[in-house]
């Protein structure tokens, strides 16, 4: 049993938390048994995770434990190592991951409202929960399982003031089985406090520096209760183009750890951050949409592929004051394997693949992703400039994250963030529109808002209209671009140089390691290895190089494609033996 009193307890005997966060949906279930050796062998007790809706029910309905996504894998294997583990199961978890973990599908319906008393949000939670905690129910330590807390909402006291939400999703918890002690998290100010604050379940706190001001504070709304740093911030994430990789303050952040320990209780955040794989990536929006890069690595205390760091080594330094080091035997043989340079073998255009890729639908205006069942990805408008006497000026109306807009198959402007909010004009590249050709405007979702109000604006596409020469163009024909299958596409169709197209590379693996793919002399775009998307590039950074990890390989023959929306390209890539993010 694990019971919070004036500090945790563990069957009737004092326990301090000295946990990790180890997000299983970043990394892949081959490697997790190594992760989480690593965290034992610093000291660790127990790992920390969340739970991403849109992932295990990436469409209404269809639900996805396995694989990757094999939660009960994950918290089986921890136990099997002796450790202990607390669950997010939260709706919403934020992890500068996409929509924060909800699914892009909720905002096909008007009117939706997240993380508040709004009922049909209120019924898809409820839908959700049914089919999550018949898994992770029977995993808590009541019933001979590792976990021994649950998280109820993430940071809302930064969010949002509605108690009655909070209750109900407490309530949504112990209806479905639930018996482990509760907790929220929040960041470490009054306000937040109060707001995120549910009757019976304890509070633990958010930040990555100021310890002792930190728990005074904290100590004032919990009282006698147990201190405890669910989220100990230990680096950062970044987000593309903000010119270099965000590192923490080590000694500082040893000299916090060191406090938490001798106060209360904590988790480390990230452990090992891990990769934002495919078009997982979240945003954030202040005064500019800034979407996170692929890499996860988080200035973590293991690198993004798992390699131990300085900061381990001083980790480690200060948890043995608190708490003995076991021996931990590392099982799983890993390495980093330069397979070198790779010549292009095949190259495609998108707009040859259109039909192989996707199911056309027309419409007299444009239709965003979301009302087209779509959540991730690309997706094209294309229409005929049939009644336009010339092309001067253009306007996306309701259009999200960036669009790539062309004339008969010839670039002639892009658009990102706030350029799409205003009217352009064509100044240069004017195309001419007297053979009344096609307008195609493939539009980007960059990773969509995962925190703060501006979540409930997050459709993607054009949800609009498209304005040309100041009227408003109607007929489009939509393609919806997941690319979730790229054995579709046909390698022996026509290529076109500066449009959107696929690049096949192979090459002979002798032996399977960890590599990373440079991706100099390239624009942007994503990366499919043996048909897995590994993520996001894009030339601007801080990220050079992506992560490959060895199961994704296979001896003998691999398979690369590249898929590149710029049009800027090389005839190579490279695969490496060391990262760059920047």
């Amino acid at each position: 049993m694990f019971e919070i009193k004036e500090t945790f307890y563990l069957n009737d005997e004092p326990f301090k938390i000295i946990s990790g966060a180890i997000h299983y949906f970043r990394v892949v279930p081959e490697y997790w048994q190594d992760r989480l050796e690593k965290l034992k062998a610093m000291g660790c007790n127990t790992v920390e995770t969340y739970i991403p809706w849109n992932m295990h029910e990436p469409k209404k309905g269809e639900y996805r434990f396995e694989g990757m996504l094999d939660v009960a894998r994950f918290v089986n294997t921890a136990q099997e190592l002796g450790l202990y583990v607390i669950l997010r199961p939260s709706p919403y978890i934020c992890a500068e991951w996409e929509f924060g973990g909800l699914p892009g599908w909720l905002l096909a319906e008007d009117g939706m409202r997240l993380r508040t008393c709004y009922e049909p949000f209120l019924n898809h939670i409820a839908d959700y929960y049914d089919k999550l905690f018949e898994i992770i129910s029977p995993l808590q330590i009541n019933y001979g399982g590792p976990v021994i807390m649950m998280q109820v909402e993430n940071e809302y006291g930064y969010y949002g003031s509605d108690s009655a939400y909070l209750e109900k999703m407490k309530q949504m918890m112990v209806d479905r089985g639930v018996v482990v002690p509760l907790i929220t998290s929040d960041g470490p100010y009054n306000e937040s406090l109060v707001c995120g604050r549910i009757e019976g379940v304890l509070q633990t706190g958010n930040f990555g520096s100021h310890t002792k001001e930190r728990f005074e504070l904290l100590k004032k709304h919990i009282g006698d209760k147990p201190l405890m740093c669910a989220e100990f911030w230990v680096g950062w994430f970044d987000h593309w183009g903000n010119g270099g990789h965000m590192r923490g303050n080590l000694e500082q952040s040893v000299e916090d750890l060191d406090e938490m320990l001798r106060q209360g209780n904590v988790n480390i955040y990230m452990f090992q951050g891990g990769t934002n794989f495919g078009f997982m990536n979240g945003s954030n929006y202040y005064d500019e949409l800034t979407p996170d890069v692929t890499s996860y690595d988080y200035d973590g205390i293991l690198t993004e592929d798992g390699q131990i760091t300085e900061k381990y080594k001083r980790y480690k330094e200060v948890v043995v004051k608190y708490a003995p080091i076991p021996e931990v035997e590392f099982t799983t043989d890993i390495k980093r394997i330069a397979y070198g340079k790779l010549t292009v073998k095949e190259k495609t255009s998108l707009f040859e693949n259109l039909e192989n890729l996707s199911e056309k639908t027309s419409s007299p205006f444009p239709v965003c992703m979301e009302k087209l069942g779509q959540n991730y990805g690309y997706i094209l408008y294309r229409s005929k400039l049939e009644k336009e006497q010339n092309f001067e000026k253009i306007k996306l109306w309701k259009a999200n994250d960036r669009a790539n807009i062309l004339v008969d198959e010839q670039p002639v402007l892009t658009l990102y963030d706030r350029e799409l909010l205003v009217e352009h004009e064509i100044k240069e590249n004017r195309p001419d529109v007297s053979s009344n050709p096609n307008i195609d405007i493939l539009v980007e979702n960059m990773g969509r808002v995962n925190f703060g109000p501006r979540m409930d604006d997050q459709r993607k596409g054009i949800d609009g209209c498209v304005q040309i020469n100041g009227h408003i163009h109607h007929n489009w024909d939509m393609y919806s671009l997941p690319l979730e299958d790229i054995s579709k596409v046909d390698f022996s169709k026509d290529y076109k140089a500066a449009v959107p197209a696929f690049y096949r590379f192979e090459f002979e693996a002798e032996e399977i390691g960890d590599t990373f793919l440079d991706f100099e002399g390239w624009g942007k775009g994503c990366v499919f290895v043996n048909g897995f998307n590994i993520g996001r590039y894009w030339e601007i950074g801080p990220q050079k190089r992506l992560y490959i990890p060895g199961p994704l390989l296979k001896k003998g023959k691999n398979e690369i494609v590249v898929f590149e929306t710029e049009g800027k390209v090389k005839d190579t890539i490279e695969l490496k033996d060391e990262p760059d993010i920047g």
